[in-house]
């Protein structure tokens, strides 16, 4: 079949081209790498000034981490990463990479906690920047999934109780901001604990994240659960399968496979989202920029190019996932 060039074509073609022209200009050409501060401000905004992020990079990615020991958020990044990198891999889909992960996570705690071999302790609050967007993310996601497979099957149950306290909590959940569950989870829930009983601010806000994701999840895979025959679960039980039996080995999988793009922009969703709990004092990647450059008159005018970096950083963990999704979708076809 053969394309045509229409004029709108053109036109198009040529506003992306003029302006992807002035962006190149402004990006490369014209910028500053260097973190040389009276360079940045002799551009007057002719050109970008990368200097802020050669200058302030170890603030933007690891926070408030004591600057000797940031070996280890380092390593503790490149962790996590291998380990979501393996898991794309068919050859390391089998039952050993729940062991993997489960050592993978415990060695990555280890990591920024201390505490043991030498290592000094450097308590949650001192987390910060990408090694904490990358907590809220993978251990959010991993505490909503099955949080939100448990409430999908509770509302689409049989047991009138069941159903119920699983659509007010839906519901209840999914009314609400993030932002007003973050702020119940940090200030509001504290209040309500026994004297002498502390929960750290990093685990409350976790649970939140795992609550208010599992409940948006719930309704995703309700939907994959109504959109599989009634007739699949009729046969199973005809079989003698019971009711997890057919739950877990015939309706989900096919549910699942019917909403994965669904459940893969519900993570790409969570993984923007954790910028939220800055207002609650965690200084991910977003809320370390703010400390690497507010308090710093000779580098604060330059606070946007520090965000584009960090909106690049966001872009290639969508992006990445989004390709991800792509694939399984492609398989799961």
């Amino acid at each position: 079949m053969k394309r045509h060039i229409t004029p709108a074509n053109l036109i198009l073609g040529a506003i992306l081209l003029w302006a992807g022209w002035h962006l190149f200009d402004w990006a490369v050409l014209k910028a500053v790498f260097r973190p040389d501060a009276a360079a940045c401000h002799a551009l007057e905004g002719s050109g970008a000034c990368w200097g802020v992020v050669a200058e302030k990079y170890r603030v933007i990615l690891f926070g408030r981490y004591p600057l000797d020991e940031q070996w280890r958020p380092l390593l503790a990044t490149l962790l996590m990463l291998g380990l979501l990198g393996i898991s794309t891999l068919q050859r390391f889909r089998n039952r050993r990479l729940w062991l993997v992960w489960s050592i993978g996570l415990a060695l990555f705690i280890f990591l920024l906690k201390g505490g043991l071999f030498g290592l000094e302790n450097v308590d949650t609050p001192r987390w910060g920047g990408l090694p904490l967007t990358l907590i809220l993310t993978v251990f959010g996601l991993a505490g909503a999934f099955p949080l939100a497979v448990l409430l999908a099957l509770g509302r689409n149950g049989r047991l009138p109780v069941v159903r119920t306290l699983c659509t007010v909590f839906i519901e209840l959940v999914r009314g609400v901001p993030m932002v007003a569950v973050l702020f119940m989870a940090a200030f509001l829930f504290p209040l309500f604990m026994p004297r002498g009983w502390e929960f750290p601010s990093l685990l409350r806000v976790l649970v939140a994240i795992i609550l208010f994701a599992g409940a948006y999840m719930a309704e995703v895979i309700r939907g994959g659960l109504l959109a599989v025959p009634k007739g699949q679960a009729e046969a199973a039980q005809a079989l003698g399968l019971s009711y997890w039996q057919v739950q877990l080995t015939v309706i989900l999988p096919q549910a699942l496979r019917n909403v994965l793009p669904a459940l893969m922009n519900s993570a790409i969703a969570l993984f923007k989202d954790t910028s939220l709990v800055i207002i609650v004092g965690l200084f991910e990647l977003t809320g370390a920029l703010g400390l690497a450059v507010d308090g710093d008159p000779k580098w604060r005018a330059f606070a946007l190019d520090g965000y584009l970096f960090i909106a690049l950083i966001y872009w290639i963990g969508c992006f990445t996932t989004s390709r991800y999704s792509r694939s399984l979708e492609s398989k799961a076809a």
